[in-house]
């Protein structure tokens, strides 16, 4: 009789717990069931990008043709005809790069390019790697396809598509691709992980033909560098990019998971909304930890204002035309080969170290050559094809950021993100993760900036050893 009334409660607690393990239970196999559901991704559609309408009988020519860079003597010139004719304004003193381009240094490069410079040579090295032609969705894409001369026995040659961005091209890789393609030459592991790589320069920029309808985004660009990869009879491949090679390479992973195998990128694009991330940047400085942040995020991110608004804004004058009305400003640099050098080299300046800002020189050949750098400007002037390079903002930036496919649509491949201590912006790991659904891979890079590839090659390389090492091992 004694044991009743506590036979009574341990009825009622089962007559309680059972029904809530059962829901707990039975929630928990829902949200396993949802997990396995499709993911999401994004359309990958179709499009035409070539003149006129396109004939709907008549079957694009998929031949893959082999290319090669020329110059003639008529291009050479006329480009020393046009700088021996520039005109320059002279700098207010003490400027050095705070107003822009130091137009005496300016003059000091333009010399070594009109008498130092030698294309002809340049033109013999951007040779060296085999380029190649193919005609999608109307347009002829350009690329580099570089195979490893060498494979140890067993091992698996990965295919990865490198991806560059504005104001650089497909150049900026060269100096990766023998540390990828013979990364035990290098010292840079024993061969087990070892690269096939294919550079292609985005549609609109060098000797890729531009759009010639209006709306060519990175979602668009995405779908032709997916059918590029196809074409050379790839089904899986790594992808990685800086820049809009970022995007790009974002893109791709949401439009075909199951053709990357993996995506690196040195750059993230998030927009900075919400309640919560605004409450992690208000006490991030404080209790980092809390808000998921690092020391090494802190030490990054703030003062915040300065780094995060100031700083963007001083150096994103340039975002702002070309994301309104890129043809004004296009056309002139189109005609001056000072102006675009002036334009784009600005950026190799204050985009690699922020402190640059306080040089005469711009820091330039701190990181760089000048045959580098004026090689890089070469691609465009030969090619007039800075108009539609910055035709790329204003297809891209149009609409609402938030809308944007990059924040509508997950990344559930395996992704690496380095994270390089000069860069633009800083984006923590935990920012990240509202992106890229499966880091195996976040690095804080010790040293370079915007342009990792062509600045940090090394460093880069390693990086993207190290991630496909481990998704390889997964």
């Amino acid at each position: 009789m004694l044991c009743l009334p506590r036979s009574f409660q341990y009825s009622q607690k089962n007559a309680v717990l059972v029904p809530a393990a059962a829901l707990g239970v039975g929630g928990m196999g829902v949200c396993w069931l949802m997990s396995r559901r499709k993911v999401k991704r994004l359309e990958v559609g179709d499009g035409w990008w070539g003149s006129g309408e396109r004939a709907l009988r008549e079957k694009e020519d998929e031949r893959i043709r082999p290319f090669r860079i020329e110059t003639s003597d008529k291009e050479i010139e006329d480009l020393h005809r046009r700088l021996d004719q520039a005109r320059y304004a002279p700098p207010l003193e003490g400027a050095a790069f705070h107003y822009g381009f130091n137009s005496d240094y300016l003059q000091k490069v333009m010399a070594y390019w009109r008498n130092q410079f030698d294309w002809r040579k340049q033109v013999e090295i951007l040779n060296k790697y085999p380029h190649f032609h193919t005609t999608i969705e109307g347009i002829d894409i350009h690329f580099i396809h570089v195979k490893p001369p060498y494979v140890p026995h067993g091992r698996a040659v990965q295919p990865i598509l490198m991806v560059h961005g504005w104001p650089g091209s497909f150049y900026e890789f060269y100096k990766i691709i023998p540390l990828l393609t013979e990364p035990a030459r290098y010292g840079l592991g024993d061969g087990d992980v070892v690269f096939e790589v294919i550079c292609p320069s985005i549609p609109g920029y060098g000797f890729s033909e531009a759009p010639h309808q209006k709306g060519f985004d990175t979602c668009a660009t995405a779908r032709i560098f997916h059918k590029l990869m196809k074409r050379l009879g790839f089904k899986e491949y790594y992808v990685q990019g800086g820049d809009w090679g970022s995007s790009i390479t974002t893109n791709m992973a949401q439009m075909l998971p199951e053709s990357v195998k993996g995506v690196h990128v040195n750059l993230v694009f998030i927009t900075i909304r919400g309640f919560k991330k605004l409450i992690q940047v208000m006490l991030g400085a404080y209790v980092p930890w809390l808000m998921g942040f690092t020391r090494e995020d802190v030490r990054r991110m703030y003062p915040f204002m300065q780094k995060n608004v100031y700083d963007i804004l001083r150096e994103s004058g340039y975002l702002h035309i070309q994301a309104t009305k890129p043809d004004t400003a296009g056309c002139g640099l189109n005609d001056s080969p000072v102006g675009l050098a002036a334009y784009i080299l600005e950026k190799f300046s204050t985009w690699t170290d922020k402190s640059f800002l306080h040089r005469d020189d711009g820091g330039l050949e701190r990181k760089y050559s000048l045959d580098e750098l004026l090689t890089n400007v070469m691609i465009y002037w030969v090619t007039s094809s800075i108009a539609s390079s910055m035709r790329y903002y204003k297809e891209n930036l149009s609409r609402d950021p938030s809308l944007s496919d990059n924040t509508r649509f997950g990344v559930y491949v395996p992704a690496g993100i380095a994270a390089f201590p000069e860069e633009i912006t800083h984006v923590p790991r935990c920012w990240a993760k509202t992106i890229f659904k499966n880091i195996v891979s976040y690095s804080y890079m010790p040293r370079g900036g915007h342009f990792a590839a062509f600045e940090e090659p090394k460093l880069l390389a390693q990086d993207i050893i190290h991630f496909v090492r481990r998704v390889e091992q997964l």
